[in-house]
């Protein structure tokens, strides 16, 4: 099981794993109202790697990023939840409107996001890429999203 960490810890972690030669995976993202469609994610970029670093959007970046009323559950409780699934190592809470600035600091080998960015543009590419790291797009599970998972909770009846 994982833990909440913060970069500094995040920064030791990364050195000890390229010292044992192990991969780091990273992904990021909000991960408000945690569905089975999150862990296949998390499974399925964790098997890139030895280890997974998971970036959770803060609240007022996810109020931004998804608007008014989001985020449902609190940063820390987010991070608390993701970190505690078998395939996460850590889980690293950031406050940017992208995860570049982390992404830099920790240079995983694999940054991993939804194949909702097939086509688009990825934000943290460039700088990805300009360390020698590799983008990975995982495919969603089909009908698996927290937007969706608001619109049947919002269509239950009184």
């Amino acid at each position: 099981m994982g833990e909440r960490i913060t970069l500094e810890e995040a920064l030791q972690r990364r050195s000890a794993l390229r010292e044992q030669g192990k991969r780091l995976v990273f992904t990021n993202g909000h991960f408000d109202l945690l569905h089975v469609g999150h862990l296949d994610y998390l499974e399925k970029a964790r098997a890139l790697g030895a280890a997974l670093f998971v970036g959770i959007n803060g609240d007022p970046t996810t109020e931004l990023l998804k608007g008014t009323g989001r985020p449902i559950v609190p940063a820390v409780e987010r991070a608390r939840l993701v970190a505690a699934l078998v395939p996460v190592t850590a889980a690293i809470i950031f406050h940017e409107p992208t995860a570049d600035a982390l992404i830099a600091a920790l240079q995983p080998d694999i940054y991993v996001k939804g194949g909702d960015y097939r086509g688009k543009l990825l934000p943290e590419r460039e700088t990805v890429e300009a360390y020698g790291g590799s983008v990975v797009l995982i495919d969603y599970l089909p009908d698996h999203s927290t937007s969706a998972l608001i619109a049947r909770i919002k269509a239950l009846p009184d």
